[in-house]
């Protein structure tokens, strides 16, 4: 395979709108933790109240993850599963402290 095989086709930073919710789908596994991380931040200063991580259901590698990064933040309030008809088990929805 060439260079070009293995080239990245973002070389520069792409920019996202913020929203109430992230789905960790659109990310590559090995990226998911830097992107939730700079997601909470980002939409702390936002203003959020409650913000969905979309993380889906599997055997629980990505929930684990987002949930170990949630404990260490210390500007959210809580974290739980999500109703039933907006993610369940496969997403979590975290509150921010005021």
């Amino acid at each position: 395979m060439t260079d070009a095989a293995f080239e990245d086709p973002f070389p520069e930073p792409v920019e996202i709108e913020i929203t109430d919710s992230l789905d960790l789908h659109a990310f590559r596994p090995q990226d998911a933790r830097a992107v939730l991380d700079a997601y909470l931040s980002e939409a702390r200063k936002k203003g959020f109240k409650f913000v969905r991580i979309i993380h889906g259901k599997g055997i629980g590698v990505q929930r684990e993850m987002v949930r170990k990064v949630l404990e260490k933040k210390n500007f959210v309030k809580s974290f739980k599963n999500a109703p039933e008809f907006s993610g369940s088990w496969g997403a979590t929805i975290v509150e921010f402290l005021t």
